[in-house]
């Protein structure tokens, strides 16, 4: 068993073997649930995003579309090496 200390902010800070067990990276976040007789669960929280969340993450950003030549053309440069 793993023993914290409690700051006097009231805060604990999770050994990184601990954060590594839950699969958490800095920057994420953790769910913790109250259990009967002052227990706790945590757990890795899962992401809320939706599918159109994340598409729309660019949107804006391209001032104009390419047409396939255009994309081909960029993908080839880049596997031959080209800037």
């Amino acid at each position: 068993m793993t023993s914290l200390a409690v700051t006097m902010k009231g805060q604990v800070t999770l050994k990184r073997d601990l954060l590594r067990h839950l699969g958490i990276k800095p920057g994420e976040r953790i769910d913790i649930d109250k259990l009967p007789g002052g227990e706790l669960r945590v757990k890795a929280a899962k992401p809320t995003g939706t599918i159109d969340s994340f598409i729309g993450l660019l949107s804006g950003t391209v001032k104009k579309p390419l047409t396939i030549e255009e994309m081909n053309e960029i993908a080839a440069s880049g596997w031959a090496g080209e800037e």
